[in-house]
């Protein structure tokens, strides 16, 4: 099985070979990835424990560190361990300044096809010229407030509070019944939306802390079908293109004002702030205020900012194509998958993927302070259920 997963790892890279190569800094100083067939590293494990007793509700202690490689040069690492009762895990572990999630999935997906000797459905799209500047570039000033280059960035905050990582099942009938509350008889908010505005007035009615007025959420958006909706020429070159086509639109809000809305009301709040976001123009902005702030780098702004002044940050991202399904090397489909995000930011992260199972209920993962946790696990105990290979199976 370990010689099957390794020679297809090495037979996938010839399509996907950048993940071969490595990032390196242009006469400009900006990084460029450099295809030069360095190869990526492979690690086989063993590991003395069984499947049903690894602590997935605290990643940080079993999965941190131990399941999950570190890139130590390179594009992508892999690790591939096998447990005391015979189960394998195999997790990767990619360089986001290639790859997002998007990618990543096309990647896994031809990787397993692979493995069973079948051709690729779809190949890959390294072209970076569908993604150029218009000439002249230019932009919503809308787009100074999500991004900032990293040379205006402030100075940290002095709050450190630590965060931590945490996983939950949560059942369709509670996706369903959130959904259902956070729409009206004249709009149907969708399952990500929903549970997106659900988790930010959660955390707000929970919040007794008087010195912290504010919260901010975010929530990712992948530009790749707005921007093939209007150049069919290019859709398939958008669909497959693999890279970074993504968007972090923001709210703020006062905690008081969330806790006094009905669900619905937030989550229009939340609506409001992704359709910033979704349509060709705000991507085409997008492209155009990288190319005029190069070769300067720059960051999603609620990834910074004073906690104190401006509140909690959080974003939100779907993990709802993440091809568990897929990932069949030939002796059966995975039986859990997740990402894990070793997230550096002090703004919490969220995301949301399908179970194994295929049934409509959710594993999300999160990053966030002790507090938030309390208030998850005291405020909707019934929703969040402490993941466990006993709730997969």
């Amino acid at each position: 099985m370990v010689d099957t997963i390794k020679r297809s790892l090495a037979g996938v890279l010839s399509t996907y070979y950048p993940l071969a190569g490595e990032i390196v800094q242009n006469k400009n100083g900006e990084p460029e990835v450099v295809c030069n067939n360095s190869g990526v590293e492979f690690v086989y494990a063993h590991a003395d424990v069984e499947l049903k007793d690894l602590d997935f509700y605290h990643p940080d202690h079993s999965v941190k560190g131990k399941l999950v490689p570190s890139i130590n040069r390179g594009l992508l690492s892999v690790q591939v361990t096998k447990l005391k009762c015979g189960s394998m895990i195999i997790s990767c572990a990619f360089n986001h300044q290639l790859s997002d999630a998007y990618s990543l999935n096309m990647f896994l997906v031809a990787w397993a096809k692979h493995a069973r000797l079948e051709k690729m459905s779809n190949l890959p799209s390294f072209r970076p010229s569908v993604l150029n500047p218009r000439h002249p570039p230019h932009y919503e000033t809308s787009l100074d407030n999500l991004y900032i280059p990293i040379t205006s960035l402030p100075p940290p905050s002095s709050f450190e509070e630590p965060l931590h990582s945490r996983m939950y099942y949560v059942r369709a009938e509670s996706i369903k019944r959130i959904q259902s509350e956070a729409s009206t008889k004249e709009t149907k908010r969708s399952k990500l939306l929903s549970f997106t505005a659900y988790l930010w007035k959660l955390l707000a009615d929970g919040n007794n802390d008087v010195g912290s007025t504010l919260s901010r959420m975010g929530v990712v958006v992948d530009g790749r079908r707005f921007l093939m909706k209007v150049n069919e020429k290019c859709s398939p070159l958008f669909e497959n293109h693999y890279g970074n086509v993504l968007s972090i639109p923001y709210g703020v809000a006062a905690n008081s004002e969330l806790k006094a809305m009905p669900l619905h009301e937030v989550a229009n709040r939340v609506h409001g702030l992704v359709a910033e976001a979704t349509d060709e123009e705000h991507f085409r902005g997008l492209i155009d205020w990288v190319e005029l702030h190069r070769p300067t780098q720059a960051v999603a702004r609620i990834y910074f900012g004073n906690e104190k002044s401006e509140g909690r940050a959080m974003v939100v991202s779907s993990g709802r194509d993440l091809p568990i399904n897929d990932m069949d090397f030939g002796w059966g489909k995975p039986e859990f998958g997740s990402y894990h995000v070793p997230w550096g930011s002090r703004t919490g992260y969220i995301n949301t993927m399908p179970s194994a199972s295929g049934n409509g209920d959710w594993v999300v993962y999160m990053h966030l302070n002790d507090k938030e946790f309390d208030v998850i696990e005291h405020m909707a105990p019934d929703v969040f259920t402490p993941l466990s290979i006993s709730t997969l199976v």
